[in-house]
């Protein structure tokens, strides 16, 4: 889907959201198209701004556009540097990004929801992340039962907004706490109408777990995935073609997993906009 058929879908519709997703899987080699015939449809290929933090800081019109001209067209916030929402609206929209989701701390969560709530309406995401925790709030599974029940309050309000509300993991939540994993609680305590999971592959894979499992056992649960490389041996972060991780295996399982948009992200590039266009360049070019 090139950026001409994706304004096209997202003209007029919230900035796309149900006709973007169906264009996605009708496009040939989309999200409905048989195992070995599939390729990542274009649009679908979202950025974590994260990675290009240190770019937005200095100038956030400059780097949207670099982020537009590499071919990203989705596009996951995690602050808005400053930014008041509407100008934040305007300036995804000039550059023909979709601003498909945010990421959220959950103090602002606790302190501010309808705030929280009304600057995600104005910028027109559709997910509301949670993407981190404290160590404080993951000291016992008793913990994450509480925080599953939170999230659920969480997503019943995103919901009632129009938005979605989802949780994306780290290694920690892999790691056995009193005999079980935090991650597996997070997973069966909250309700799938309410909460969906942002899957980060390079942090499952580098706690220890095992992405096939969770597909089988959690079909649908992971609206999102962040796309990261990962080196063998070192655990080292790297572009998305680099490493080990078997993307092509594990893309194939998309419509078990649920997987709606992929996010390219890297925490700490030696040169973002290398390191983004690399990535995208290699996810184009899978075949699965």
């Amino acid at each position: 889907m090139d950026r001409k058929t994706f304004l096209k879908v997202t003209a007029g519709a919230a900035l796309g959201g149900t006709a973007y997703l169906a264009a996605c899987r009708d496009e040939p080699g989309g999200l409905d198209a048989p195992p070995g015939q599939r390729t990542l449809p274009p649009a679908a290929i979202g950025l974590q701004l994260y990675t290009v933090r240190h770019a937005l800081v200095r100038d956030m019109n400059g780097t949207l556009g670099a982020v537009a001209d590499a071919g990203y067209e989705e596009v996951e916030f995690a602050g808005y540097y400053d930014h008041p929402p509407e100008e934040v609206r305007d300036l995804v929209q000039a550059h023909g990004l979709d601003p498909v989701s945010a990421h959220v701390p959950i103090e602002a969560f606790r302190q501010d929801l309808s705030g929280v709530l009304a600057a995600a309406t104005t910028v027109g995401h559709r997910y509301l992340i949670l993407p981190w925790l404290a160590e404080e709030e993951r000291a016992s599974l008793d913990g994450y039962r509480a925080l599953a029940q939170e999230m659920n309050q969480l997503g019943l309000a995103c919901q009632e907004a129009g938005l979605r509300f989802g949780y994306h993991n780290h290694e920690f939540e892999f790691a056995t706490v009193e005999g079980g994993r935090p991650f597996d609680v997070l997973l069966n305590e909250t309700d799938p109408a309410l909460v969906t999971f942002e899957l980060d592959l390079f942090w499952i894979i580098d706690g220890g777990g095992n992405v096939q499992s969770y597909f089988e056992a959690h079909p649908g649960r992971f609206a999102l995935c962040h796309v990261k490389g990962r080196e063998a041996g070192t655990g080292r972060m790297v572009d998305v073609g680099d490493g080990d991780i078997p993307w092509e295996g594990i893309f194939a399982q998309s419509r078990t997993a649920g997987f709606e948009h992929f996010l390219v992200e890297h925490d700490l590039p030696d040169e973002a906009m290398r390191t983004i266009r690399r990535s995208r360049s290699y996810l184009e070019s899978l075949q699965f």
